[in-house]
C-alpha cells in the first residue's frame, strides 16, 4: 500500500472538518440573528466541538481531520496538483492555499490545546495558555492597507469561483449531484467572499485612520449586525455559511484528490 492510499481519505476527512466548523458557525450566526446578536467565529466553533458532551469522540476526530486538510493544502500548493502553474495568478492561488493551510493548522493546534487542556489541566474551560495565545492571534490580525488589499483579492476570487463555476473542474460527480452542489457552492462561496470583503473594509478603515485594530470574522459579523436590517443580513450570512458547509461536505465526497500527481 502506497502513501496515496491512506492520504486520500485523510484529505477527505479534512474537507469534512471544514464543513463541521462552518456548520457550527452557521448555527451560531442564525441563532444570533434571531436574538439580534453577532454570532461567533471559527475558534468559538472549535471550542464548542471540543467541549461538547460528545467531545471524547468529536475532538480527536476534528484534530486529525484538520491536520489532514492542512497537509492536503500544503501538497496542493507545493506540488501544484491542480495545475495552477507559475504565472502570477497561479502563484497567487498557491499562496492562498498555503495561507489556508496555516489558518487551519492554527485551528488544529487550538483544538488540540483545548482538548488536551480539558483532559489534563484546570477545569476553567480555557484550554491552557497556548489556546489563549492562538485565540488572540486568530482574532486580532494586523491592520494595514496591504492586508486589506489581500482580503479584497481573496474575497473577489471566491465570488469569481462561484460565478464562473470553476469549482466544477475538481468535482467528479453525477450530473444530478452537480446540480445540488452548484446551489451549495455558489451560495457558500459568495457568502464567504462577502465576509472577506467586509474584513477588507474594516482593515482599510483602520489603516486610513492609522489605527491598530481588530479585523476578524467576529468583527465582520458585528459590523453586519449593526447595519440596517442587520438581523436579516446576519440570517442570510448564516444561511450562506450553511451552504458552504454543505459544499465542504460535498468536496469530501466528490472532490478529485489527485495526490498521485504530487
Amino acid at each position: 500500500m502506497s502513501w496515496h492510499d491512506w492520504f486520500k481519505p485523510f484529505a477527505r476527512l479534512g474537507y469534512g472538518a471544514r464543513g463541521l466548523v462552518y456548520l457550527v458557525l452557521a448555527f451560531f450566526i442564525v441563532s444570533a440573528a434571531m436574538t439580534t446578536g453577532s454570532g461567533g467565529d471559527s475558534k468559538d466553533a472549535v471550542r464548542f466541538l471540543t467541549q461538547s458532551t460528545a467531545s471524547a469522540i468529536l475532538a480527536p476526530l476534528l484534530i486529525v481531520s484538520l491536520a489532514g486538510y492542512c497537509l492536503w493544502r500544503i501538497v496542493q500548493a507545493v506540488f501544484d496538483t491542480d495545475d495552477h502553474g507559475v504565472k502570477p495568478s497561479g502563484l497567487a492561488v498557491r499562496a492562498g492555499l498555503l495561507g489556508s493551510a496555516a489558518t487551519y493548522g492554527l485551528l488544529m493546534l487550538y483544538a488540540l490545546s483545548l482538548w488536551w487542556g480539558g483532559m489534563f489541566s484546570s477545569q476553567d474551560g480555557s484550554g491552557g495558555g497556548f489556546a489563549r495565545t492562538v485565540a488572540g492571534f486568530i482574532g486580532a490580525g494586523p491592520v494595514s492597507l496591504i492586508l486589506s488589499s489581500i482580503f479584497v483579492v481573496v474575497g473577489g476570487a471566491h465570488i469569481w469561483k462561484a460565478v464562473s463555476r470553476k469549482y466544477r473542474d475538481h468535482i467528479e460527480a453525477s450530473a444530478e449531484a452537480k446540480r445540488w452542489i452548484d446551489i451549495a457552492a455558489i451560495g457558500g462561496l459568495c457568502a464567504r467572499g462577502i465576509i472577506f470583503l467586509v474584513i477588507a473594509f474594516l482593515l482599510f478603515r483602520h489603516g486610513l485612520a492609522g489605527q491598530e485594530g481588530r479585523a476578524s470574522l467576529a468583527d465582520a459579523l458585528d459590523f453586519i449586525a449593526g447595519l440596517p436590517l442587520g438581523a436579516w443580513l446576519l440570517g442570510a450570512t448564516g444561511t450562506g455559511f450553511l451552504l458552504f458547509s454543505l459544499y465542504s461536505f460535498s468536496e469530501g465526497i466528490w472532490r478529485r484528490i489527485n495526490v498521485e500527481d504530487a
